[in-house]
């Protein structure tokens, strides 16, 4: 794969604009394995090697097990594996990520309410549509997962 076009070099200023949304989401409170997991799950939903790979090793070097990471795509399945805060993430993630299918019904987001407090759903939401913008960047434009240029 051919990278389309530096979109970091390319404007730095908007890279950075979504830096500074970045570090709003890393120091709003929520843990940051569980929005790392939220940002895999995002980037399987929308397939971005670039992420995937990015993400699945910032959660190794966390210390995250790799049966939990392997089986984000499955966490409906994982019994336990996840927690109460990570499975409605994950879900909130899930339903805002496919938002043209599912419409982020009301079920879900009580889900999310239910286990989480106004600010945390709303800077989870933040984070979910970072991580949807990043996607979109890294998709269109070519970026080389680090595992590809090894």
């Amino acid at each position: 794969m051919t990278q389309r076009i530096d979109y970091k070099n390319v404007s730095p200023a908007g890279v950075k604009a979504l830096g500074s949304v970045y570090s709003h989401v890393m120091q709003s409170g929520l843990a940051a394995d569980l929005v790392e997991l939220v940002y895999l799950r995002i980037s399987q939903i929308n397939n971005c090697a670039y992420c995937l790979d990015m993400h699945t090793r910032d959660l190794l070097k966390k210390g995250v097990k790799i049966e939990k990471i392997a089986l984000v795509q499955a966490w409906q399945e994982a019994g336990h594996l996840f927690d109460a805060k990570e499975q409605a993430a994950l879900a909130w993630a899930e339903s805002v990520t496919l938002v043209n299918r599912t419409g982020v019904p009301d079920d879900v987001f009580n889900h999310v309410h239910s286990v989480f407090n106004e600010k945390e759903v709303v800077d989870l939401t933040i984070a979910i549509s970072l991580m949807n913008a990043y996607n979109r960047l890294a998709i269109s434009f070519r970026s080389t997962p680090q595992a590809a240029q090894e």
